[in-house]
């Protein structure tokens, strides 16, 4: 009896037994039965997963933008329209019955450190819900030499969706110091320009859409290793430089010199004015007299410029986004039971340093984080204090804060 047991058709892929099956099909040493046969049905029919995107109009980006990112008004415009339009192109995609195909569009930043460039690529990112990366250009070389192949830009962003492909192939990849990997028009000799122009020829690809090999755990491709397959062709990528000659090649373009500015003005202003002037005229030309070649910067048909942040955006980087640093301290401070203030002047004079540092917003955090190391340090053992007073003195180092306590006021003497 068990003999014939063992021996009664079988399921090749479930091990049913032909009296728990409705119809169980026979094949070259194998059977197959309905349920299973259901099931690749459904499989085969599928179609792929889909992240859903939450397509924003521009204007809905852009305020969601202003609740966190200060000033530099026309590129946020210039993002928000070339998002939108990203992804509804992918929304089209995914129609069958499209009569018309899209072509992809990616976003070139050019704009001084500390401008916001990453901070509006990593902010986009958090407002759409899709995956984000960074990468720096500089770290990159052409495949076969010393550095990172590009693929681990690709890499980077599936590890940040959770290796869901799907959602990976929607993100959004910022590449940062892309100015960085001009080429050098002067060098004539046969050495390849392996950070350079090599670099440009190998992200071309996965720049306007390839099915990319990435090694699932980085490093260099080898023979006979397993990888993972991404389709950039949905991948946003906006690329970020400071650019720092180029206001000089447009104005040779323009055939101008020095840009006509009101007199009143101080000779820094007039500086920063005709700078912002000039970027806001760049064209494809003047990028690739800088050094990158054609076929990369026709790859990007949306430039968005950041200009230089003045004084007066700086301190309301310092106090009005969602996530501004003041508010982030004032919390701080605030759970051990102290309310700290910062004057209008303090507030100024910070601002001014971070201006002269030369590194933009990037300099605020550091000197906030400077000046209020020791009251951290402090507060947190001394239960009668109640309130911190921060005034441009403090700034200058020329007095110490001022320090309300539960029965008396004075200046802080042990800070």
């Amino acid at each position: 009896m068990s003999n014939n047991k063992d021996d009664s058709p079988k399921c090749s892929f479930c091990s049913r037994t032909e009296e728990s099956v409705d119809k169980l099909i026979s094949g070259p040493n194998a059977y197959i039965c309905d349920k299973c046969i259901r099931l690749c049905i459904d499989i085969v029919s599928k179609k792929p997963a889909q992240h859903n995107i939450k397509i924003l109009k521009p204007k809905e980006i852009v305020a969601k933008l202003n609740e966190y990112i200060i000033g530099q008004e026309k590129t946020k415009r210039t993002l928000a329209v070339a998002v939108y339009n990203h992804y509804k192109r992918i929304r089209a995609l995914s129609n069958d019955d499209r009569t018309i195909e899209y072509s992809k569009s990616n976003v070139l930043m050019l704009g001084p450190t500390g401008s916001g460039k990453t901070l509006l690529a990593r902010t986009l990112a958090n407002i759409l819900d899709v995956p984000f990366a960074i990468a720096d250009a500089t770290t990159l070389t052409e495949a076969g030499y010393v550095g990172e192949d590009v693929e681990n830009i690709i890499l980077r962003l599936v590890q940040n969706a959770d290796y869901d492909i799907a959602k990976t192939q929607q993100g959004i990849i910022y590449v940062d110091e892309i100015d960085k990997i001009s080429k050098t028009t002067s060098n004539v000799s046969i050495t390849r320009d392996v950070s350079g122009e090599g670099v440009q020829q190998a992200l071309l690809k996965i720049v306007e859409g390839t099915i990319a090999n990435v090694p699932p755990k980085g490093g260099r491709k080898h023979p006979n290793q397993e990888y993972i397959k991404v389709n950039t062709e949905h991948i946003l990528f906006i690329v970020g430089g400071a650019f720092v000659h180029l206001p000089n090649i447009i104005s040779k373009r323009l055939g101008k010199g020095t840009i006509g500015f009101n007199e009143t003005i101080t000779t820094y202003e007039r500086d920063l004015n005709e700078t912002n002037y000039l970027l806001s005229k760049v064209e494809a030309e003047d990028l690739i007299k800088y050094g990158l070649i054609p076929e990369f910067v026709g790859r990007f048909n949306s430039i968005a410029t950041c200009n230089e942040l003045s004084v007066q955006e700086l301190m309301e980087i310092l106090t009005k986004p969602k996530n501004a640093i003041i508010k982030q301290y004032q919390q701080l401070f605030r759970e051990d039971g102290v309310e700290i203030h910062f004057t209008e002047d303090a507030l100024e004079t910070m601002a001014v340093k971070a201006k002269e540092a030369g590194t933009g917003a990037r300099a605020l955090r550091m000197i906030v984080e400077n000046l209020l190391i020791d009251l951290m340090y402090e507060v947190p053992s001394d239960p009668e204090i109640t309130e911190i007073i921060i005034n441009k003195e403090c700034i200058l180092k020329t007095t110490l804060p001022i320090i309300h306590r539960t029965s008396i006021t004075k200046e802080s003497s042990t800070i």
